[in-house]
């Protein structure tokens, strides 16, 4: 819900100065009169046009004059900005208390209005206040230092500018606040505007603006560098990528996790697999760990460009070295295997890579499961899903009945009932496919005990509708048992 901007009621509340003024509506002019052309955003869909004798009256309970700039801070903070009906008013009140002769804003009040102002994007707004505290600085400043927290109070307001995309304010804002500064810039305010500009694909701007930094004798730090190499590689100079992390190095600024994972990505954009591989012994060289971004980039891009062996191997030797970190989910890899038919060695890889402690996550272990199934691979499925289960790890129901029904189809039933078990206590409750799997299993076994002991479990369960499906399902383990008979007399046993 938008609402028209109020005109400034200076007239009005100018009167609130001596406490026993009188004031009605037909005096002074009409508040909540609008402008014909200018909408800004409210902080809260639930506000109403207010009459301008309720806002008096609530000005004259909590803030009546003469107040410090902390009264004022505590009636906006506590009072007004969380009312339903007057929080709209914020902006005009402060403003009204700066036309007061004996009140002065000071830091809080200015960084409280500004903060305001640019959470809720009253950009506009903003400006206005913004220009108030340059004319009318802090009393802090009066002496012979600038206001301490006025490079902090521009910080967020360059910060709010870059975020919304409004870069000529936001140089505006810079250029007002090295006028009030005592000294240089931080590089946190220069970081936050290059990356203004790089997020705006202004890449040359932001080269500009490196410069004046350095020209400003601003030493930039790893975030400087990390911003411009990032810069450069998404305008496909990945040459110049390398030229700024190689001054980044003669300056004596030690490259982080971000630097190097940036570089490795725009090796591997330029298919140079080789270079992208050094530069992660690079990393762990200089005693750089690797994030799981890091395994990301670097694996799951040899995957994408189908170097899916050279990352199987590359992972091993990165687990032995202990580099691997453990929230990185290999699924791409043992999937990249499986598509290769490589079964053998993704199950060679997690063995190895789970006897490190590093366990695969529930999707990567039934993507392996699938492959082997789908190899023939019936007893290493069956073997690696014990395993999983026996560690916490629960699959997913399609996977798990899918193996029971191919260990069933192998004369293995025992098998999958003692899946069915172990699952069972690991939260995994068999449903209505997996009993059918089993009583079918065993009833071309010809195990008619077994599988009347499931029947059992099925009607207590409620996955038996009736007693004619009940006796179907038992004459089919009868004619089960029947049939097995039939053929081991066919073959002589």
């Amino acid at each position: 819900m938008v609402f028209r901007k109020l005109p400034k009621p200076m007239t009005m509340l100018k009167s609130l100065q001596t406490p026993s003024a009188i004031i009605s509506a037909k005096e002074t002019p009409n508040l909540i009169k609008p402008p014909t052309n200018y909408i800004v955003p409210l902080p809260s869909v639930s506000l109403s046009l207010t009459s301008q004798e309720q806002l008096l009256q609530f000005l004259k309970t909590y803030l009546k004059p003469p107040f410090t700039p902390h009264d004022l801070l505590n009636f906006l903070k506590k009072k007004l900005h969380y009312h339903p009906k007057f929080t709209q008013f914020d902006l005009h009140i402060f403003q009204w208390a700066s036309e007061i002769d004996s009140f002065r804003h000071d830091h809080f009040t200015y960084e409280w209005m500004i903060k305001t102002l640019a959470i809720t994007d009253r950009f506009n707004d903003l400006q206005s206040v913004l220009e108030g505290m340059i004319s009318n600085p802090c009393p802090c400043s009066d002496g012979i230092f600038s206001c301490p927290r006025t490079e902090p109070i521009f910080r967020f307001v360059i910060n709010s500018y870059c975020r919304s995309g409004r870069l000529a304010e936001a140089l505006f804002a810079f250029e007002n606040m090295r006028k009030l500064i005592d000294g240089k810039p931080s590089v946190v305010i220069y970081n936050i505007l290059i990356n203004g500009f790089v997020r705006s694909r202004q890449h040359e701007k932001a080269l500009e603006l490196y410069g004046r930094m350095l020209k400003d004798k601003v030493k930039p730090d790893v975030v400087t560098f990390n911003i411009l190499i990032s810069s450069n590689c998404r305008n496909s100079q990945f040459e110049l990528a390398l030229d700024v992390f190689k001054e980044m190095r003669i300056k004596g600024c030690n490259p982080n996790v971000v630097s190097f994972n940036t570089l490795i990505k725009g090796f591997l954009r330029e298919k140079k697999f080789k270079e992208g591989i050094s530069m992660a012994y690079e990393m762990l060289d200089l005693g750089c760990g690797f994030s799981s971004v890091t395994c990301e980039v670097l694996l799951d891009g040899l995957c994408r460009e189908g170097r899916v062996l050279e990352a199987c191997d590359l992972l091993i030797d990165f687990s032995r070295k202990g580099a691997v970190p453990d929230e990185f989910d290999f699924l791409n890899v043992i999937e990249g295997l499986c598509v290769k038919g490589k079964v053998d060695r993704a199950l060679e890889m997690v063995d190895e890579l789970w006897a490190k402690g590093k366990f695969p996550s529930p999707v990567a272990c039934t993507t392996l499961i699938e492959g082997l199934r789908g190899a023939g691979k019936i007893e290493e499925a069956f073997t690696l899903m014990e395993r999983m289960l026996k560690e916490e790890i629960v699959p997913d129901s399609v996977t798990y009945n899918c193996l029971l029904q191919a260990l069933c189809n192998a004369g293995r039933t025992a098998n999958a009932n003692k899946l069915k078990i172990l699952a069972s206590k690991k939260g995994l409750e068999p449903d209505g496919a997996t009993y059918n799997i089993l009583v079918s299993g065993y009833s071309r076994e010809g195990r008619r005990k077994e599988g009347e002991v499931l029947l059992e479990e099925m009607l207590d369960k409620g996955f038996i509708p009736d007693l004619a499906s009940y006796n179907r399902l038992l004459d089919g383990l009868c004619d089960g048992k029947k049939f097995v008979i039939h053929q081991r007399t066919v073959r002589g046993g």
